[in-house]
């Protein structure tokens, strides 16, 4: 008897995109309500999970924090949620996902960005699994085997794609050579792709996390050249694009069900102007291994905002 590749499904839960925007509002709308501030001399009042400030709306500095040129929101205050157990007794996996409006120079300092956030938070020196996730690449199980690499919906060609994704993947050798990361993968990689990734690669991913969408049954090339190169496939229903810009704008922004961080459109609102670009969104799951429970999940996001240029 022979067997297959190794292909683990995911159970089905919420989507990651969904997830992610709920916790994010929920968020901030928790640490608005938790503020404790005094407006003009009033007293800023929360009634009925929703913030009723005596006058105007709660400032958005009073439960963000800046630190240099980076503003944390909400405040950057790690406390409280480091692991119960000892390190060793977890697995943790981190999907670091690289979005559409990053720049391909930027996505090393993304690298670090994301798992040294992910390390402090959890208090923990390194992860047991780090899978990136590149912009604009998707499996495409119906054309799988016959030529392409798959999707790619960003403005770059293949090779420029390849070589900016080479280049980053530095970064992760990096971090695995350190003992940082204990393994590597990476997402939506057909086999044409990988065939050109792995040969230029140090450490080699041991996990190719796919989409398959509506499909059942992952292609039989695609199982045939994970047998021959000892990948784990890995299905997930993440979105590529977790975080697009609009919906980061509407959840900055003012509104019923905006935090008050952004101006828009309001002249009356004393939030940021400029034009905000999500880079990276990162996910982390601490699971305790003996038991299969998860004890701690989180994401953490980045973005930049700039002057807009007037036409």
């Amino acid at each position: 008897m022979s067997s297959g590749p190794s292909v683990v499904r995911q159970p089905a839960f919420e989507k990651s995109n969904v997830e992610l925007v709920n916790g994010l509002r929920s968020n901030f709308t928790a640490s608005r309500e938790a503020s404790v501030s005094l407006t003009n001399g009033e007293e800023v009042h929360v009634a009925g999970g929703h913030v009723t400030p005596a006058n105007d709306d709660i400032s958005y500095t009073l439960w963000t924090s800046k630190d240099s040129d980076c503003l944390h929101i909400p405040s950057k205050i790690f406390q409280a949620t480091e692991l119960l157990e000892e390190s060793s007794d977890y697995d943790i996996t981190v999907k670091l996902f690289l979005l559409p409006k990053s720049f391909f120079h930027d996505w090393r300092r993304h690298l670090q960005e994301a798992v040294a956030a992910v390390l402090k938070e959890l208090g923990v020196d390194s992860i047991n699994l780090l899978i990136v996730s590149f912009p604009g690449i998707s499996f495409d199980a119906d054309t799988e085997g016959k030529g392409g690499c798959g999707s790619n919906t960003i403005n770059a060609s293949e090779s420029e794609l390849l070589d900016a994704i080479l280049d980053a993947w530095k970064e992760v050798e990096l971090m695995k050579s350190r003992g940082m990361v204990l393994q590597v993968g990476i997402a939506e990689f057909g086999v044409e792709r990988l065939q050109k990734f792995l040969p230029k690669v140090k450490h080699r991913p041991t996990v190719d996390q796919i989409n398959v969408r509506d499909c059942c049954v992952l292609p039989g090339p695609m199982m045939v050249f994970a047998k021959q190169e000892n990948l784990e496939l890995l299905t997930h229903n993440d979105c590529t694009n977790i975080l697009p810009q609009g919906t980061l704008r509407d959840l900055l922004g003012g509104g019923d069900h905006g935090a008050g961080v952004l101006a828009g459109s309001n002249p009356q609102c004393e939030g940021l102007n400029g034009d905000i670009r999500p880079e990276w969104v990162v996910k982390y799951t601490a699971v305790i291994r003996e038991r299969g429970v998860i004890e701690n999940k989180g994401y953490f996001a980045s973005a930049e905002l700039s002057d807009i240029v007037a036409d």
